[in-house]
């Protein structure tokens, strides 16, 4: 049988980090760094990007572009002008596939909702918004810089101006409810979003939150309140029309799925530009994995020099397929066979029979999928596959 997933051929998408951000949230332990007082080497910065994106593309030769994405840091910091030259240099570098997508993702401030407008008119079409809760208390746990009211006039904002919007939210939050979530999540909903991404509180231990928890300053919910608030994510979404599409992406129908991060998912090549960015290159027929100087200065005399890149290392087959299984598993189309089989892995023996035959995963036609017993699981059940 045909497999009905389409496949990325030989396009390549573009993601673009912005490093900068206003505040550094406590829960993030992202490549970021304050934005005051960066002016000029912003404006390098850009030149940096731009010159990158050459080098990338006389490295892979003529291709397709198949979507853009800015992300960060905050991204609708950058200043519309740049962000529409990115767009212009890419889609001269790589012929676009059509009305490609292009998103940016933005802080909900009022300030930022300014440049909406000029965002759209530089050539973004789609707005993933770091809304993360719509409490006020919560949002200053959480170290964001605007309110909820300024999350909705935002969000009205943006609704005028882009056609595709989607909305970030944190979950399993100390002192959060599920009525509270579940009227929270119902709040977002009734905002038109088409595209939601809600995240469970994760303490990563180099970030403010992990020291935080290090020294018993708060606790996060439990394992049962954490699940049921994941159990209640799940029931609303889907009592909306929402498809858990990924792990952690829902989309009201197939047409609001994000397009960069499917072909990202489905094993595309994609260009990773700006500080610390990673990207995915097929160079003289082998899969590449590439990492950009992470430090900004370090980043800014690199591209010029020729070496852009922190690490450039070549994914063996199994390295590939891997990788392959690592994300397709998060999605509702799984993965192909092919991988497995190249991992040495069969539906007819252990260790995927045991996991298909426990309901963790399930086979379709040519395709192994994470079933809704699997999915919560999903980081035990990778580990069960592939260690």
């Amino acid at each position: 049988m045909t497999d009905p997933v389409p496949d990325p051929g030989n396009d390549v998408a573009l993601y673009v980090h912005w490093p900068y951000c206003a505040r550094i949230c406590p829960y993030c332990d992202f490549n970021v760094v304050r934005d005051r007082g960066r002016t000029e080497e912003q404006a390098g910065l850009v030149r940096a990007i731009l010159t990158d994106l050459e080098t990338q593309a006389a490295l892979t030769g003529p291709r397709r572009l198949a979507s853009i994405f800015f992300g960060g840091g905050t991204p609708s910091l950058m200043a519309p002008d740049a962000v529409g030259a990115v767009i212009a240099r890419a889609k001269g570098l790589f012929e676009p596939r059509g009305p490609i997508e292009i998103t940016l993702e933005a802080n909900p401030t009022d300030a930022e909702a300014d440049r909406f407008d000029a965002l759209a008119d530089a050539g973004v079409n789609r707005l993933s918004m770091g809304v993360q809760a719509l409490d006020d208390a919560a949002l200053a746990f959480l170290g964001r810089n605007h309110s909820a009211d300024e999350a909705r006039r935002a969000v009205a904002v943006a609704g005028r101006a882009f056609a595709r919007l989607s909305i970030d939210l944190i979950y399993a939050r100390p002192g959060q409810t599920v009525d509270g979530w579940t009227a929270e999540l119902t709040e977002a909903l009734d905002m038109g979003f088409e595209h939601v991404s809600p995240y469970q509180l994760t303490i990563e231990p180099a970030t403010a939150f992990g020291r935080a928890v290090a020294r018993h300053a708060w606790t996060p919910p439990d394992e049962d309140l954490s699940a049921a608030l994941y159990e209640t994510t799940q029931a609303v979404l889907e009592g909306a029309g929402f498809e858990a599409y990924e792990v952690s992406n829902h989309a009201r129908g197939v047409a609001a799925r994000s397009s960069h991060n499917l072909h990202v998912w489905r094993g595309g090549d994609y260009l990773g530009v700006g500080p610390g960015a990673h990207g995915r290159l097929t160079l003289n027929g082998v899969r590449t994995a590439t990492v950009a100087q992470r430090g900004i200065g370090g980043y800014l005399t690199g591209v010029p020099a020729g070496a852009p890149w922190s690490e450039r290392a070549a994914q063996s087959p199994a390295e590939a397929a891997e990788e392959k299984v690592l994300l397709g598993l998060r999605t509702v189309e799984g993965v192909g066979l092919g991988e497995l089989t190249a991992l040495g892995l069969s539906p007819e023996a252990e260790p995927l029979a045991g996991l298909i035959a426990d309901g963790f995963l399930s086979r379709r036609d040519q395709r192994v999928v994470a079933t809704a017993q699997g999915r919560p699981v999903l980081d035990g059940v990778l580990r069960a596959l592939l260690v």
